[in-house]
């Protein structure tokens, strides 16, 4: 198994040690030469989605990356916003998940905040969920799965081979979240 980690900005070198950690082999993903070679998941982390999303189409690497959306994909904060198909007051960028996001929905940088909380789907033991300028998702599409809610808002779910957070699971010691992700891709390669 090969994972690409889109590596334009943000933390991507995070979500490589989580990787790392699992026995998991991954590559960064900086230019267009990088998505030559087969893989079989992509990570979209946390980062400025604006600035990633210009990124994209600066290094003609838009077009691919949104054609591979159908082998499993997983957004952490701004690649949640990134994969989604609407965000208040701003274009979508790859739009391929029936989402409506709010940027920055919690507040700015001094807002951030940690929570603990149990998310069934993907573990029964309490997962610290890390919020740094968070989205968070107003309304989601019948074909997506919510699979945790806090205070009334949606921050984490899956739509068929799409998974999105709008918290950071590389920034904490707990590799669930990268657990469940290699499942579906396992899921996806069993098929």
């Amino acid at each position: 198994m090969k994972i690409g980690i889109l590596a334009l900005q943000g933390a991507f070198i995070e979500h490589k040690h989580s990787l790392d950690a699992l026995g998991v082999e991954s590559f960064e993903i900086r230019q267009k030469k990088d998505i030559e070679k087969p893989f079989d998941g992509l990570i979209i982390p946390g980062g400025e989605s604006t600035v990633i999303g210009k990124l994209l189409h600066k290094l003609d690497l838009y077009e691919p990356i949104k054609n591979m959306i159908g082998m499993p994909v997983f957004g952490t904060c701004a690649g949640l916003i990134i994969l989604a198909k609407n965000i208040e007051d701003e274009q979508a960028h790859i739009g391929t998940m029936d989402i409506t996001v709010r940027r920055n929905a919690y507040g700015k940088q001094i807002d951030s905040f940690s929570e603990e909380v149990v998310i069934p789907e993907v573990s029964d033991k309490p997962f610290p969920l890390v919020f740094i300028r968070a989205p968070w998702i107003d309304s989601v599409g019948d074909n997506v799965k919510i699979l945790c809610k806090l205070n009334g808002h949606i921050v984490a779910a899956r739509e068929n081979n799409m998974l999105v957070t709008s918290f950071h699971p590389e920034l904490t010691k707990n590799l669930d979240f990268h657990k469940y992700f290699i499942n579906m891709i396992k899921q996806k390669k069993s098929r």
